[in-house]
């Protein structure tokens, strides 16, 4: 599942953050601010128009984040059916 796809409030383990090309940026800076292999990551809030963007939280840090950055990072809900 994608980040982007957890429901409000829903808890998740990241799994990855997805590049799209070499040397991507986006998913660096996604990895150096917390979305790695195995942190918990919850949504917070969602914008009002359109869910966007969505308020994530890392350990203790909140981050928004567009729908389109949201959907490069790979979750896992633990307990959840695979």
């Amino acid at each position: 599942m994608m980040l982007s796809d957890l429901p409000l409030y829903g808890s998740a383990l990241v799994e990855s953050v997805s590049e799209l090309h070499a040397n991507d940026a986006i998913a660096r800076r996604l990895r150096e601010l917390g979305f790695v292999n195995g942190e918990e990551v919850k949504v917070v809030a969602r914008g009002p128009v359109g869910a966007e963007p969505l308020l994530v939280q890392v350990g203790f840090t909140r981050f928004a984040l567009r729908r389109s950055e949201a959907a490069r990072v790979q979750v896992t809900v633990p307990g959840a059916a695979a």
